[in-house]
């Protein structure tokens, strides 16, 4: 067995056999299938009934605010100085009051409660009262309601991409653009995390002194090259059980409560409320049949535009930028470690190596809204940026040459700071006690071997 392989094997099986290996291994997951169980559980603890009492003193809305599973209302005929007086000591969760104005229909409506209002339950009020109101305004004018919505119409834009061989397949940018932000964030993340895992295990041995023994044995390239593939197997391992574990425990929670991540009575109003021309369609069908139609519809059209993704690319183009990315900056990590004894000292030099990362994030949000621009052309082909932004840009579409281009820059990149990484590796490795600065690294760049 070679040097290189010895050393990644003692960098793997070390860093597995810890304790924050297996707590990080166990916690990853269950910490990410929370970000989508526990949002949905709050939320049906959250969805209980509400009762509002309403005030209206204009018998205008008599019966027009509609019951649903978790919300009532019910009509009070008193004066609002007495309502809200005796507020405090009913049930109701608020009081709507509608006052008599002088004009023929009201301008204005105040919900009262001890509590903040949710946004749905004023968008549903609102709703309510702005439709009654348009509606006597156009019978004041003369004009019928039924008219009026027959001319109201909806389109729905569906988009395809024409492949080169001249076939459809519907896509979505919503969806490419979640899938490219998600995969670039998720690099972002792996790349500082195990980068930084290399720097403080260089660190270590050189302040530990164990890289005096280990250098005696092996070249110090071999030390460097060993540790970085070594840290990058286990960042592989992790990745892999992180993404295993946590689709098993989101499936078996959803097997387990079923209930619980069924859409609401009252969630499925609201999302009927919020589709444009969905007023006429509900005339028009039950509400069952319309949610039914309009709810498969959607999930047609997004499980058409997921399909249209080719997860092949996506895949490779996720495993090869990851790993691509990861030993660039793994290398410029490992030079930051050998050159300094603390983690205190690697601030000045991890700004100038940091910046392209953080750039590629800030500029994720332009990248997706022009994917086949000249900026985002240049920063997916650029080696020190190309991992997220390219990652961006697949799921919109990359021609071949521009991947191609792209992983072979890549290649060539990692191979540049393999270079420039052993030149400082080597000499940094054993200096101790020494105050470095960029003139010093200079120095040590033009060092022959």
């Amino acid at each position: 067995m070679s040097k290189i392989s010895l050393i990644i094997k003692r960098e793997f099986l070390t860093r597995v056999k810890k304790k924050s290996f297996l707590i990080m291994t166990i916690l990853g997951p269950l910490l990410m299938a929370g970000l989508f169980i526990v949002p949905i559980y709050i939320t049906q603890l959250s969805d209980e009934e509400k009762i509002i009492e309403v005030l209206d003193e204009t018998g205008m809305f008599y019966n027009k605010f509609e019951n649903s599973e978790n919300l009532k209302f019910e009509h009070i005929y008193t004066d609002i100085n007495t309502a809200r007086e005796n507020f405090s000591e009913t049930k109701y969760y608020a009081l709507l009051y509608i006052p008599k104005t002088e004009l023929k229909v009201p301008s204005d409506a105040f919900l009262y409660s001890d509590k903040n209002p949710n946004i749905h339950l004023k968008s549903y009020i609102k709703d309510v009262i702005i439709k009654e109101v348009e509606s006597l305004k156009l019978a004041a004018s003369g004009i019928d309601k039924d008219v009026l919505k027959s001319i109201k119409s909806t389109v729905n834009l569906k988009t395809f991409k024409i492949t080169e061989e001249g076939e459809l397949k519907k896509s979505s940018a919503e969806i490419n653009m979640a899938l490219g932000l998600f995969s670039g964030i998720l690099i972002y993340f792996f790349i500082f995390l195990f980068g930084a895992q290399v720097m403080r295990g260089v660190i270590e041995e050189k302040t530990s002194r164990i890289v005096e023994v280990i250098i005696s044995s092996v070249r110090p390239f071999q030390l460097m090259m060993g540790k970085i593939v070594g840290v990058a197997l286990v960042g592989l391992t992790q990745l892999l059980l992180w993404i295993i574990l946590t689709f098993a425990i989101i499936t078996l929670v959803k097997t387990a409560f079923p209930e619980t991540f069924k859409s609401s009575a009252t969630e499925q109003s609201i999302i009927r409320a919020n589709i444009p021309g969905q007023e006429l369609q509900n005339k028009q069908a039950p509400t069952d049949e319309v949610a039914k139609i309009t709810s498969n519809d959607e999930v047609n059209q997004v499980l058409d535009a997921i399909n249209s993704i080719n997860f092949g690319v996506m895949i490779f183009s996720f495993i090869f930028f990851f790993l691509g990315g990861y030993l660039l900056y793994a290398a410029l990590f490992a030079a930051i470690g050998s050159a300094v004894d603390n983690e205190t000292d690697t601030q000045q030099f991890m700004l100038p190596i940091t910046i392209p990362l953080i750039f590629s994030i800030i500029m994720a949000q332009f990248v997706t809204s022009n994917p086949d621009g000249p900026v985002a052309f240049w920063l997916s082909i650029i080696p020190l940026t190309s991992p997220i932004i390219m990652m961006i840009r697949i799921p919109f579409g990359v021609p071949y040459f521009d991947l191609t281009l792209s992983i072979v820059l890549l290649i060539l990149g990692f191979l540049g700071a393999i270079w420039f990484a052993a030149k400082i590796y080597r000499t940094g490795i054993l200096m101790y006690g020494k105050k470095i600065s960029y003139k010093e690294l200079w120095k040590w760049l033009r060092y022959r071997n």
